[in-house]
């Protein structure tokens, strides 16, 4: 699977929430899309990942 252009290998039973947690340390502001498709936060924990998605993950920035 690639993760914001980067190849990653993940376990065959990872979520995306799972992912996430895994990639980022940061509590809110954080987006992700699975296959382009922008999955809202509730779903994370119930989005399976497999072989092949593509999956951006996005971290809101404050300052000018």
């Amino acid at each position: 699977m690639t993760v914001n252009g980067a190849t990653h290998e993940v376990s065959p039973d990872c979520t995306l929430d799972q992912l996430v947690t895994r990639l980022t340390s940061a509590p809110s502001g954080v987006a992700a899309a699975v296959n382009d498709t922008v999955v809202p936060r509730p779903q994370w924990t119930r989005t399976p990942l497999a072989t092949g998605d593509r999956v951006e993950i996005l971290t809101a920035v404050q300052g000018g």
